[in-house]
């Protein structure tokens, strides 16, 4: 039997007492596209952190075309062909397209137009539409990230890790990645695909390993499985799937918020909001789809108080609230489950308890003579870790020690009890493992039951698409347009995202 191109054996690896992988073993065929799938924490990114050389394994043995070989650092890894394109993109911002791709590689006299000529030959083989002499800071994220695939071709890499690749693209831009993978190993190449989206994996894989708490759990053919099966083994048990029925779906007409002819610029000038409208009845909930960094966080923060608009005018339930600080906001009753849960949702050094105080504590319920009334206050963030099953032994419990998934569950008691008519979800299941992301879900579809409005912020389509009443598609900080969900496909919004106008997306469907 031939020799696999590479093989990964007992690999271990432990941060003090912490086992990030135990005993880990598979291996890749050349031509093959390995999915590696599980939930986060479960070891994904530091096996394949090891194969790269920017860890080194504690156990094991690593093996090439049935020889063994010692991997110390990513410049030996090159060396053997792998390369790695990592989520977050090393690239200069300040340089070219061609100044970043043979960085490291190229030395002593440069000839720029021999350099710019090759890395344009090397595009238009795979069909990447860039240009050589562009700057990384004028570039979409799509596109840098096609420099990042670029940069590891001209290495000559025969293995390329590719992690969480399709995080921060539009459908259309995951779409060409899918094709370019499928052409990259059809000449003998190989591609590890580190995800935890299951439709991904049943779009491009060959062979799925699936991760859990460190250890291997499934080594399937992807022809041999389905998503009900991959799911289960990466979270060892069955979900209760989120589906809506759009007949079903009775929204009341009466508006809740209202954002009306909305600007928000920054310290340069530039809006990051440009004349936003949009309304949000009773009992709905919004989407708003986008790639990040299109002006959400601002929609969401000019919503809740954090930062007040350039002009225009918004109103919650009529009155109009655009002037109002956070706390008063607050006291209307607007919750707020923000993006990055450790810098704006909780202070980590502070109990559950405490945080599940932090937006209330001027309220007289939680006074006893000038002091917190600390018995009333554990009972009830002790119903409440009972009631979201909240991981933790008490509500003493510091939530720095615990997983991300718990953290945001205690967010998001506090922020459902705060928001009496609206809440405002900015990426509320980013980064949490299935079981947490089904949870979540399914609180938010409870709150919109009892007629509470929410606004909820994804870049996960899947994730709007299951929840959402109606979406809108936010671009550089304006609305591409308003739709009832079944208005949309997952190619239109697609188009919507990148920039086309909807008048464009519409004659493109035709």
């Amino acid at each position: 039997m031939e020799a696999a191109f590479f093989e990964l054996s007992g690999i271990s690896k432990y941060f003090a007492k912490v086992i990030a992988n135990k005993e880990v073993s598979f291996s890749i065929q050349r031509g093959e596209v390995l999915a590696l799938l599980g939930e986060n924490g479960a070891g994904k990114s530091t096996i394949m952190k090891i194969l790269y050389g920017l860890y080194k394994a504690d156990e094991g043995k690593i093996f090439k075309d049935g020889k063994e070989v010692k991997i110390h650092s990513p410049k030996e890894a090159m060396e053997l062909g792998i390369s790695m394109i990592q989520q977050h993109f090393s690239l200069v911002p300040a340089h070219t397209v061609t100044e970043n791709i043979i960085l490291g590689n190229v030395h002593g006299i440069i000839e720029q137009k021999f350099y710019q000529g090759e890395i344009k030959k090397l595009a238009e083989r795979y069909n990447f539409d860039v240009d050589p002499n562009d700057f990384i800071r004028d570039l979409a994220v799509g596109v840098q990230q096609k420099v990042e695939i670029l940069k590891a071709l001209y290495q000559k890499a025969n293995l390329l890790i590719m992690d969480e690749p399709t995080a921060v693209l539009t459908p259309q831009e995951a779409e060409n990645l899918m094709h370019f993978v499928r052409d990259f190993t059809a000449q003998g190449n190989s591609v590890i695909f580190i995800t935890h989206k299951l439709k991904e994996v049943m779009s491009v894989a060959d062979r799925i390993i699936v991760m859990r708490a460190g250890k291997v759990c499934g080594d399937i053919k992807r022809d041999e499985t389905d998503e009900i099966e991959l799911s289960k083994l990466m979270i060892g048990k069955e979900l209760n799937e989120i589906i809506q029925d759009d007949q079903q779906i009775k929204v009341d007409q009466e508006a809740r918020l209202e954002i009306n002819n909305v600007t928000v610029k920054g310290k340069t000038n530039v809006p990051s909001l440009n004349n936003i409208s949009l309304t949000v009845h009773k009992g709905e909930i919004l989407g708003i789809a986008g790639v990040s960094g299109n002006g959400q966080q601002e929609l969401c923060e000019v919503v809740c108080g954090a930062i007040l608009p350039t002009s225009g005018s918004i109103l919650l339930d009529g009155e109009d609230i655009t002037e109002r600080e956070i706390r008063a906001r607050i006291d209307l009753g607007i919750g707020y489950v923000p993006a990055d849960r450790s810098r704006d949702g909780m202070i980590m050094d502070m109990s559950i308890a405490e945080n599940m105080l932090l937006k209330s504590s001027y309220d007289g319920k939680w006074q006893k003579r000038g002091f917190i009334a600390k018995g009333r206050l554990n009972q009830y963030a002790l119903q409440e870790i009972q009631e979201y099953s909240i991981k933790a032994p008490s509500p003493e419990t510091i939530v720095h020690g615990l997983s991300g998934g718990n953290q945001q569950k205690v967010i998001l008691a506090r922020e459902v009890d705060n928001g009496d008519k609206l809440i405002v979800f900015d990426q509320p299941t980013r980064g949490l493992d299935l079981g947490a992301v089904n949870h979540i879900h399914q609180v938010i579809l409870n709150e919109r039951a009892k007629g509470k409005s929410i606004l909820l912020v994804s870049t996960e389509l899947s994730e709007i698409f299951a929840l959402s009443d109606r979406i809108a598609v936010l671009y550089k900080g304006e609305i591409q347009g308003i739709f009832n969900r079944a208005e949309l496909t997952t190619e239109k919004i697609g188009l919507l995202m990148a920039g086309f106008r909807v008048e464009e997306v519409s004659q493109d469907a035709c």
